[in-house]
């Protein structure tokens, strides 16, 4: 099983990223898949969760209605549509997965918002 994240960058106030999590040795649409973010001393964030069924998704409340997570079932991807981005959005983001009693995590990717 891998996870490798990309998009990351460094953005200005109020722009915009997507974030991939490409996925191997598993297939996505099977298990709920999840991004999370780490800022520097702080603790690890859930930010956002889609389900297997690709029915249903969770968001964090402090980036409700400014982010979107979705997939791509062909591509074996999940995205991290992320918009209006603040400084408080600094952080590193992980794409994350428990795959039976397993968690899996990727490398991360790094977002800077700063102007």
């Amino acid at each position: 099983v891998q996870l490798v994240e990309s998009g990351g960058g460094l953005v200005q106030p109020g722009g915009s990223l997507r974030l991939s999590c490409a996925a191997s040795g598993f297939t996505v649409s099977s298990y709920a898949m999840s991004w999370y973010r780490q800022a520097p001393g702080k603790e690890r964030e859930l930010v956002a969760t889609i389900t297997s069924a690709g029915d249903s998704t969770n968001y964090a409340d402090s980036v409700k209605g400014r982010f979107s997570i979705s997939r791509d079932n062909a591509k074996n991807t999940v995205y991290l549509q992320m918009n209006s981005l603040k400084p408080e959005d600094t952080a590193v983001y992980l794409c994350y997965v428990r795959r039976w009693f397993v968690h899996y995590w990727g490398q991360g990717t790094q977002v800077t918002v700063s102007s």
